[in-house]
């Protein structure tokens, strides 16, 4: 499966990501396939380019957007919003009675 997720780059404290395609089953920091744009978070103010035509084709050849990269591309408008959400990862805190 091919995937479009967020490869690390920069120093220790100070990343800088590339938003790549890969197949799912490389290393995190391995080989990829082709590199679709740049995000730099701690930036002020954030730093987001991204090749909207470049990233539109993967989309439409079947490439599965991580949930990071699935909100990093609706920003941009690469990608539509979709009306179903995925639920979050985390657990909201207990209430105290």
């Amino acid at each position: 499966m091919v995937k479009m997720r967020l490869f690390r780059m920069g120093d220790k404290k100070n990343p800088i990501y590339r938003v790549v395609v890969v197949d799912s089953r490389k290393a995190m920091t391995g080989e990829y396939i082709d590199c679709v744009g740049h995000y730099n978070p701690t930036a002020n103010p954030v730093a987001l380019d991204v090749d909207v035509e470049k990233a539109k084709s993967w989309l439409a050849k079947g490439v599965q957007p991580t949930e990071t990269v699935k909100s990093l591309l609706v920003k941009t408008g690469a990608m539509e919003k979709s009306a179903k959400l995925s639920p979050s990862k985390t657990k909201g805190k207990k209430k105290a009675d």
